[in-house]
């Protein structure tokens, strides 16, 4: 496989990177002198690190081949794999977790600097850019302990201080999730979008490097808020008082969160990555799938988005089919079967193939099942990296009210939360389709479909939590991971076959010869490092 001079570089880049913070950990007397600008104070070198740790937000392209197109699109049945051909899966993990501990050290500096700040300042004047750091912290740290179970944290990122931090313990799923839970509420709490100041000082600003949300204050709360939701709903089965206290007091006291639906006016609120507002190019996914080359569209999703298998898609209802997937090289919606036999014929054409910019119509004569949609995958500027969007918090919301989490028990307004949910996560890809400059071929089909066909089978279902988890699933098309713990969570969504059995991913093998003592005590912990051993939150 073949690999670009870009990534060649962007593998020098992190190799320095890592390098540097060996450097750091060594060299912790002249750590503030290396991190400063000598041509500015060290109040102002704050913003360009946080600016750095909203880029670290990005995809990694080893995670997304080794991981997302490897593992959890076939884990989840979001997709159908046709072969296993890339066995490397710790490349993709090791890319993860340099991620979160580089990034982790950045976060740690800024910490530190607050002390200085607040001196100048006074502290209350950097509530928002405190709560603003935790909500990122608190993101990125869920995801990666959602993947891998413990891992080192509250000591994590501070090898530049001392040398005893250098190999952290690991600390447990459940204290990790207890204490950015806390941070989160923190952070609703004192970040202030209504005033511009506090007790008659002026709110330290940061918002000219804050390229994720732009300074908007309310949607940091609301980001907070929806995470709340998130991962309190996720550990609603091992601790279920304290997630229905979270969740009560969110939807009870109608906090702010991500909005997609407020009765009938689209609203679409999301915390996304994206590349033509933040300059840079989304590069990756393409090259994730060209080299990949093994995912298509499977049966299990496509018995979620056609009513029967007519291979001109005149089953298709849901708008998002034509959003995900495309036809074969014939023009035929064609399914991988999720659970190919002998006599499945293989796989095979040229669907994610760069020449398609020239030559969309040519896939490959052997492309003879529905591929993910080329521009899906292929655009570099207009289609998000999804983090969080108002139509989860819908979906949440509608589980919260149909099993009485936090709530009374409300079957009518789980309804109403579901019937938002769908019309906005069909919007939401909807837009995306349409205002992508280079999706320029849309599937004439798009136009006979629409997002009431998905929300009113709400009003039709006989199990409307099975529908509630499908839905969701199926939202998080390109949110793999999170449609992963979801899976692992509930046991509930759309699959063919064996329920789920794959519960985790292993920890990447320079953990394990780094921190060898620390990394085995928590593996003897959890009961192994395979992939079913069960996380902290899974029933």
């Amino acid at each position: 496989m073949k690999r670009t001079p870009y990534i060649k570089m962007y593998k020098k880049v992190i190799g320095m990177v890592l390098l540097a913070g060996l450097v750091f950990v060594s060299c912790t007397k002249d750590f503030e002198e290396l991190n400063q600008n000598p041509f500015q104070p060290t109040q102002t070198d704050v913003g360009p690190l946080f600016n750095s740790v909203i880029q670290s937000l990005e995809l990694g392209w080893n995670e997304q081949f080794y991981v997302h197109n490897e593992v959890l699109y076939k884990q989840t049945q979001l997709g159908a794999l046709t072969a296993e051909a890339w066995s490397n899966l710790s490349i993709g993990t090791e890319e993860i977790w340099s991620n979160y501990y580089t990034t982790l050290a950045i976060i740690r500096d800024i910490e530190k600097r607050f002390a200085v700040l607040d001196t100048e300042y006074g502290p209350d004047a950097l509530n928002n850019f405190k709560g603003m750091v935790r909500v990122i912290k608190a993101y990125k740290t869920f995801r990666v302990t959602d993947l891998f179970g413990d891992m080192p944290y509250f000591n994590a990122g501070r090898g530049f201080e001392s040398l005893e931090y250098v190999r952290p313990e690991f600390d447990t799923q459940e204290e990790i999730y207890k204490s950015l839970l806390n941070d989160l509420k923190w952070a609703a709490e004192n970040i202030d979008y209504e005033n511009d100041s506090i007790n008659g000082v002026a709110y330290y600003d940061i918002s000219q490097f804050d390229n994720l949300l732009y300074g908007d204050l309310e949607m940091w709360v609301k980001f907070a808020n929806s995470l709340r939701l998130r991962h309190a709903m996720r550990m609603a089965e091992v601790e279920p008082d304290l997630a229905a206290e979270i969740i009560g007091e969110i939807i009870t006291n109608e906090l702010p969160v991500l909005e997609g639906y407020n009765l009938d006016s689209p609203i679409l609120e999301s915390v996304c990555m994206w590349p033509r507002q933040q300059s840079w190019l989304r590069q990756s996914a393409s090259w994730s799938f060209r080299e990949h080359k093994n995912l298509r569209m499977g049966t299990t999703i496509w018995h979620q988005i056609s009513n029967h298998d007519s291979i001109d898609g005149s089953g298709i209802f849901d708008p998002r089919a034509f959003v995900f997937f495309e036809t074969n090289n014939e023009g035929d919606w064609v399914p991988y079967p999720q659970i190919p036999d002998a006599n499945t014929p293989p796989a095979g054409g040229i669907p994610y193939g760069n020449h398609r910019d020239l030559n969309y119509t040519i896939k490959g004569d052997d492309c003879i099942y529905s591929p993910f949609n080329y521009y899906l995958t292929r655009d570099e500027y207009d289609v998000p990296e999804v983090l969080m969007t108002g139509a989860e918090v819908h979906f949440i919301k509608a589980e919260a009210y149909m099993r009485g989490i936090g709530v009374p028990a409300d079957p009518a307004q789980a309804d109403l939360e579901y019937f938002a949910a769908a019309r906005a996560s069909c919007d939401f890809w909807s837009n995306v389709m349409e205002n992508t400059e280079r999706w320029v071929n849309i599937d004439p089909g798009f136009g006979s479909t629409n997002s009431f066909n998905v929300a009113n089978l709400i009003f039709f279902a006989e199990d409307k939590l099975a529908l509630i988890y499908a839905q969701r699933w199926l939202d998080a098309f390109r949110q793999p991971w999170e449609a992963y713990a979801l899976a692992r969570r509930t046991k509930a969504t759309p699959r063919e076959g064996d329920p789920i059995d794959h519960f985790r991913l292993p920890y990447p093998p320079s953990e394990l010869e780094n921190n060898p003592s620390n990394t085995s005590a928590a593996i003897s912990r959890q009961g192994g490092d395979d992939s079913f051993v069960k996380l902290w939150w899974i029933p």
